[in-house]
């Protein structure tokens, strides 16, 4: 039988140079271990729990669920302590480091939801600063599924990523191109999701579409040179 995927959301961060920011995974990790990829990890159940006063809850102007976003919000400030939104009062958010980083340790630890960051900090989330651009679901021959939603963010005014050093085992600018082209000399490993997300960004940087439509065949096809190159 199958394994049920898990529902998680990613986080493509992009700069003003219009480059992206993968973390790489530590080699010690059973899962994808040494790849590089996009911040992210699976919806936990606090992540459908929002104060209206904290969250913009119009759902009928997103066309997904709440909660990838808030889980998308969430893993991004985690993993590279990168908080999306503004104060209650419409200015960026500029917390200092020490609150920054006891925040997310308790978050790690799952002794507080991400929406009691918000309301502690006076913080505003509106859901439009993430763009939802596309779903991969991992194929039923893989013993860990998730189905993922993907988003594209820009790096908020003021704040610069600083990676989890538990979780987190480097991590670069690049240009989406030189991703790619990184991956195919064999200077950084990507996984197949990462690099259909890649693709899917450099589309966008030429066309001004953003999109991402992945089949199940996509995925084999990329699974199968990966299992041919490494």
């Amino acid at each position: 039988m199958a394994a049920t995927p898990k529902p998680a959301s990613t986080v493509v961060l992009m700069d003003e140079l219009s480059r992206v920011y993968l973390t790489k995974r530590p080699l010690t990790m059973k899962f994808m271990g040494g790849f590089h990829v996009f911040p992210g990890g699976t919806v936990e159940s606090h992540d459908s729990l929002a104060d209206e006063e904290f969250v913009n809850h119009d759902e009928a102007r997103f066309s997904i669920s709440l909660t990838h976003y808030i889980a998308a919000a969430r893993e991004l400030f985690e993993e590279v302590g990168i908080m999306l939104g503004n104060t209650i009062d419409g200015f960026p958010v500029l917390l200092p480091k020490e609150k920054i980083m006891k925040y997310r340790n308790d978050l790690l630890k799952g002794e507080i939801p991400f929406i009691r960051v918000l309301e502690q900090e006076k913080l505003y989330f509106d859901p439009q600063c993430l763009t939802y651009f596309g779903q991969i679901v991992t194929p039923e021959e893989s013993p860990i599924r998730f189905d993922t939603r993907f988003f594209l963010a820009k790096l908020p005014q003021g704040q610069t990523p600083e990676p989890d050093q538990k979780e987190i085992d480097g991590a670069l600018w690049i240009n989406p191109e030189e991703a790619l082209t990184a991956f195919q000399n064999k200077k950084i490993k990507l996984a197949p999701p990462t690099i259909l997300t890649l693709q899917a960004i450099i589309e966008y940087q030429k066309s001004g579409v953003l999109k991402m439509s992945v089949t199940k065949e996509d995925l084999m096809k990329l699974l199968k040179d990966l299992q041919q190159n490494y």
